[in-house]
Formats: structure tokens, sequence, C-alpha cells
């Protein structure tokens, strides 16, 4: 059995969690990294996508796998691209404000199904609306989700967060801040409030989107809604940051 773990690089404890979950799986454990052009909509950034091959060898064996494959361009894709849909989902939210940028997502995953033929693969859910695409791939791969891995202030674990400046570093913290004040909240319409106004305390952070949606469906929630679970995204010294956390106790 090879479990494969995804990777763009710049490994850090969150994807290392990834790893480890994984090992717990099999013995054999694969830890690809390879920062797909198709996903990027925007070619700056991808070229400053931040790229440390020795550290993430070192932290991804650390960790447990027991391959590390770092592929080029021609080996992920020989000849034409024939790039996949990511579907209705992929338009959504993220999919929205990143046209395209799914469909490079599931393009990727499948080639690397493709070349290493993995039993499991493991995503974290820090990339919740990744992770929903990425499970309803036609495909035999179990697809795993690890709970997203957080700074001691609860700032989700990201390879982008080293892009921050100090000051955008300490800003950065109003979305989990926003997530966690709203997580008990009575009622969708006080949640969401709660949110909006606590990200507005924050004149350094430039939201994108702010929603709580149905976890199996993406559509918003409302209070009848069974799995809740609220979405952030936006900028911050022009480095995208998202984060979500559900919302109340599973009934």
């Amino acid at each position: 059995m090879t479990v494969l773990v995804p990777t763009m690089g710049a490994l850090h404890k969150g994807h290392q969690a990834l790893i480890k979950r994984a090992r717990t799986l099999s013995k054999e454990v694969v830890v690809s990294i390879f920062v797909n052009p198709l996903q990027f909509e925007n070619k700056d950034d991808f070229e400053k996508y931040p790229r440390s091959p020795e550290r993430d060898i070192q932290l991804a064996t650390l960790a447990g796998a027991t391959e590390v494959w770092m592929p080029d361009y021609d080996e992920v894709y020989p000849g034409d691209i024939t790039k996949l849909s990511a579907g209705p989902l992929g338009k959504l939210f993220e999919g929205a404000s990143r046209p395209e940028h799914f469909d490079g997502v599931v393009t990727v995953v499948n080639r690397l199904f493709e070349i290493v033929k993995p039993t499991a693969a493991v995503f974290g859910e820090k990339d919740f609306q990744q992770l929903a695409i990425i499970k309803a791939m036609k495909s035999k791969v179990e697809i795993i989700g690890v709970p997203t891995v957080r700074e001691f202030d609860g700032l989700a674990l990201s390879s982008r967060n080293i892009r921050l400046t100090e000051a955008g570093r300490v800003s950065a913290n109003v979305i989990h801040r926003a997530l966690a004040a709203a997580h008990l909240a009575p009622s969708v319409a006080i949640a969401q409030e709660i949110i909006d106004s606590t990200l507005a305390t924050e004149p350094a952070f430039t939201c994108d989107y702010s929603a709580i949606i149905d976890e199996a469906t993406f559509e918003l929630a409302t209070d009848s809604t069974r799995n809740k679970r609220a979405i952030i995204a936006g900028w911050i010294d022009g480095v995208r940051l998202l984060d979500n956390m559900q919302m109340g106790e599973r009934r």
C-alpha cells in the first residue's frame, strides 16, 4: 500500500502532520513536491511561490516519508495538456476569485495519481474547498483529510506565511480571531456578523469573501444546516490567506 502526500514544497509542520498521518496508514509514504503552474492565475504569484528543496527533503524524511519525489514539468505534463474540469464547485468562492484554479488542481492531482498509483492520498483541511473537490474526483484513490495545524496564536500554517512582513504576520491573526469568535454563535446571521465585524477591525486585511456554508454542498448555511463551516479568504501584504472552521457542534 502506497500513500501519497501531494505538496508544492516549502514544507512546514502542517505538511509534517499530513506525512505523519500517512505513515499511520502505510510504511510506504511518497511525498511529491511540484509547484503546479496550472493552478496559478498569476505568473508573478507562481514565480514568488517559496521553494526550499533541501529543507523540504529533511522535513519530509523526519516526518516519516519513505520517498520524496520532485518531478520536473515534463515528467508531470509530457506533451499536450488536457485540463480537467473541477465542475460547478470549482467556480464558487475560491474558484470565483481564481478562475480555472481548481481545474489546475484536479489536473495535477489526477496526473500524480496516474504516475504514483497510490492507494490513498492525504490532504489538509486548511484548503477545505480544494479537499471537497478532490474528494469529488472520480478516482479509486481514498482521500483522507487532516485538521488544520496552527501557529501559537491560531494562524493557519501556510507556505505563503513566510512572505508576510513582521507587521503583516501580526495582522494575519485577525482571520483566526474572527473564526474563533463566531464558533459558538447562536445563529448563522450572528456568526456572520461577528466574523465580518472582527475582520473589519484590521485595516491591513482586505477581505475577498467570508461566508458560512453547508459543508456538504457549499451552499450558504441556514440555522437548520447540519454541518456548518465558516470560510474566509483575503490579502495582507499582497499575500493571499485563507482559513476555515467548523461552526458549533455536530448534531
